[in-house]
């Protein structure tokens, strides 16, 4: 069973997933986790800006976990497809991405300081689910170059596949990345496969 403190962590990426970080205050995740009252800062003494960068650091993990998991390059495009797509049905489309959230949000103009960690944050775990999708697509026998280029073409199509199917409540989006980027993924893979066989 999850402590009162992981509990927190796991309610601010739900809120911020949901919210974003700009409206997912202390309080909202208090209620969320069930956490006691003055838990918060003795959980966190760095405030609001440790509990979002834990959150992200959290969400960051748990993709990255599915990411290395994946026995073949289509199977992970398979698996963070199939993710996504529960995630926005059974969330009537609230549910996006809480990295994507946090990195979109420009923060307070008048508190520079306290959304540069967060952002940061967002931005090691875009690098890292990058990284490790190329280093399966190497798996797979492509170039280390094209792995990398497919990788982000991956990362951020999936990821605006989810913000245009959240805009239009609608699952398109992620069919049509789905269904490019897997077509695209298969050629890379058969073309390798051809080539080490002449």
């Amino acid at each position: 069973m999850a402590s009162p403190r992981e509990r927190m962590v796991i309610s601010a990426a739900l809120l911020i997933r949901e919210r974003g970080a700009h409206p997912t205050a202390i309080a909202d995740v208090l209620e969320h986790s069930g956490a006691p009252r003055g838990s918060a800062y003795h959980y966190f003494p760095g405030g609001r800006t440790q509990l979002l960068c834990e959150a992200i650091d959290y969400a960051g993990e748990y993709v990255a976990a599915r990411i290395a998991e994946a026995t073949s390059g289509l199977d992970m495009l398979d698996d963070l497809i199939a993710y996504y797509r529960s995630q926005l049905i059974h969330s009537d489309y609230r549910a996006g991405c809480p990295v994507v959230a946090v990195a979109v949000e420009a923060g307070d103009p008048a508190k520079p300081g306290q959304a540069t960690p967060i952002i940061d944050r967002a931005a090691a775990a875009f690098t890292r689910w990058t990284d490790l999708i190329a280093q399966r697509l190497v798996g797979d026998g492509l170039s280390p170059k094209r792995a990398d280029e497919l990788a982000m073409l991956s990362t951020t199509a999936l990821e605006g596949a989810v913000v245009v199917a959240r805009a239009s409540r609608a699952l398109k989006p992620l069919e049509s990345v789905h269904g490019q980027l897997r077509d695209l993924l298969q050629a890379e893979l058969s073309e390798r496969k051809s080539s080490d066989e002449r």
